[in-house]
């Protein structure tokens, strides 16, 4: 954990520490149940974070999928594990307007230098290596939706309603602030959008499907020559206040 971590999580810390130890569990609704819990979540996420892909694996899958499953589990609530027609035609629906995102995205320098994040283009360039790749990405993202769009917007719905797709936003640049500015810059209103979807959809297959795939595809784009010519995107994009 680096040292700006530690000082968020410290000061994280202090100020849930008395508000923690005046509440009462059992009074508390669903939703103070979900957001604290999150808040938690979100902590011990950012104390013990690897950067390593199985290690994220590991980690991800204890802190975003075990622990707000097993919250759910408990209390008898729904966090999106529900697969519908609806559902389905907005996953559908979801992935192919960010489809061009991607594609866009894998011609910029910043994109390609920062993907893939756990292997190099050599090494996925093996149709095997790749799949298996793709495969523990695709788990990493159903994992983490868990915890953004499940608990923190389709959990805690019924008492925000569509608002609810602003707090995972917040949360997601939070524990990624090292991501490239312009995905970065993205990352809010993507957030919100899928959010949305999500609640609309009363389910999170959307987000899981979308960002998961949308992943493996920037990846799979990335190790290759550029579909778009960079110094074409780059002009579409000169315009805006950030690196490139």
């Amino acid at each position: 954990m680096s040292s700006q971590d530690a000082g968020i999580v410290t000061t994280a810390v202090d100020w849930l520490r008395p508000r923690l130890a005046s509440l009462r569990w059992s009074r508390l609704s669903w939703t103070a149940k979900s957001l604290v819990v999150g808040a938690a979540l979100s902590l011990l996420w950012m104390a013990f974070h690897q950067p390593g892909l199985d290690q994220r694996l590991v980690i991800d899958g204890l802190i975003f999928f075990c622990g707000p499953m097993a919250l759910a589990a408990y209390y008898g609530e729904d966090i999106g594990y529900r697969i519908d027609r609806t559902a389905v035609r907005n996953a559908a629906l979801l992935a192919l307007f960010v489809f061009p995102f991607y594609l866009v995205g894998s011609s910029l320098p910043s994109i390609r230098a920062y993907y893939p994040m756990w292997a190099t283009a050599a090494e996925l360039r093996e149709p095997g290596a790749f799949t298996v790749h793709a495969a523990k990405q695709f788990t990493l993202v159903v994992a983490v939706e868990t915890y953004y769009r499940g608990l923190l917007c389709v959990g805690v719905g019924e008492r925000f309603g569509i608002k609810a797709a602003f707090i995972s936003p917040v949360v997601y640049a939070l524990h990624h602030i090292a991501k490239p500015p312009i995905e970065l810059l993205l990352s809010g209103p993507t957030d919100v959008l899928f959010g949305a979807v999500d609640y609309k959809s009363g389910s999170i297959l959307p987000s899981v499907v979308a960002h998961g795939a949308g992943l493996v595809l920037l990846d799979w784009l990335v190790i290759h020559d550029p579909v778009l010519p960079p110094e074409t995107v780059y002009g579409w994009l000169e315009w805006l206040p950030i690196p490139l």
